[in-house]
């Protein structure tokens, strides 16, 4: 693409720069070097995602996360989890805090409003060293320690909310359980529409994924999914959830998260160099969403990069985030028009955002 401009629908920045201790200003090459040696956490020294690699991509915009989960079990995936609500809580505001360093140190502008977010647009086009636009999005709902606090998070910017993330959560089941939508879930939807946020139904249970569109009227989209018909494992999405998700005009980000690509990963042991791990693979996800839409209006990027991972589980002919604009040359290979590659780089997230944001 010329002069390429990238919406990335989900990115754990904080998480990185809080509970990874990564300064994402810096350049990639010194991040990686900074933690040579450590073995505390999957991926160091092969992180892909600081702003310098982002602005060199193109990735002038993404959905970030706050992060914070309380631990109900043992055995499942260890990312941010707490002993209690008012410590996840706690957490997540550290991690605002964090955005609000960044923007007052010029690299980042959080977008909280319509106007906000075409002023962006139009800057980043003009400019090559625009702060990079963010809009706050929660992954998993745990940290609001009750429905009231989203009012709260709403005033200071929250836009999108996923109700679980990994196993049994307050408001919801996430991946690797099972489950129904709780009432309090279900109370947490209504607060949710109130204020007109948009629902990310990605990590949900399948029981729980069905619940949620029978209760919320308002925005959808999967911010970071990939296709079960070709990775059979719950944390996809099947093809009627896909067909659902459609009907609702929501739009699917492809996740660069191997285990999410390629069937039969065995997480701790399987790497992208023994698979052969290519951005081939994911596009193929990609264009099994479009099989089923009969066009390229529902699917975006949702890379995940660096999302409790690193290169050693991120596709082989993608050393950073910079990288991402090889997955627009794929799709052009397969006949996409530059309309389409549009769609797919910024046009159908930006969609979505242009109607749901106050």
């Amino acid at each position: 693409m010329s002069n390429p401009f990238f919406l990335d629908a989900h990115l754990d920045l904080a998480m990185n720069a809080i509970e990874w201790n990564r300064d994402l200003t810096r350049p990639m090459a010194e991040i990686r070097a900074a933690e040579a040696g450590q073995n505390d956490k999957p991926g160091r020294g092969r992180g892909t995602v600081c702003f310098p690699e982002m602005r060199r991509g193109g990735v002038g915009l993404a959905v970030v996360t706050q992060l914070a989960r309380v631990k109900h079990n043992k055995g499942l995936n260890p990312v941010s989890v707490w002993n209690s609500p008012a410590q996840a809580w706690a957490m997540t505001q550290a991690q605002l805090a964090w955005y609000r360093a960044m923007e007052e140190a010029g690299e980042i502008k959080m977008i909280a409003s319509r106007a906000e977010l075409e002023k962006h647009i139009t800057l980043w086009r003009k400019s090559e060293s625009a702060p990079i636009g963010c809009i706050l999005s929660l992954e998993g709902a745990d940290s609001l320690i009750t429905p009231g606090h989203l009012e709260r998070a709403y005033n200071y910017g929250l836009r999108a909310v996923g109700l679980a993330h990994y196993g049994p959560g307050r408001y919801a089941f996430g991946t690797q359980s099972t489950g129904g939508l709780p009432p309090q879930g279900r109370e947490l939807l209504r607060e949710m529409e109130r204020f007109g946020l948009i629902l990310d139904v990605t990590h949900l249970s399948d029981d729980c994924f069905r619940d949620a569109l029978e209760n919320f009227s308002g925005p959808v989209w999967a911010s970071h999914h990939n296709c079960r018909a070709l990775v059979p494992d719950q944390r996809q999405l099947t093809d009627e959830q896909i067909r659902a998700l459609i009907e609702r005009d929501a739009v699917i980000g492809a996740a660069m998260d191997g285990w999410m690509i390629v069937p039969n990963w065995v997480q701790g042991e399987t790497t992208s160099e023994s698979r052969g791990l290519r951005l081939e693979q994911l596009v193929a996800h990609i264009d099994h969403v479009c099989q089923i839409a009969g066009n390229t209006r529902h699917v975006g990027l949702g890379s995940d990069l660096d999302g409790g991972f690193g290169g050693e589980q991120s596709p082989c002919d993608l050393e950073t985030i910079a990288d991402v604009g090889r997955i627009c040359d794929l799709l052009a290979a397969r006949g996409w028009s530059e309309e389409d590659v549009t769609n797919f780089a910024h046009g159908n997230f930006l969609r979505v955002l242009r109607r749901t944001l106050p």
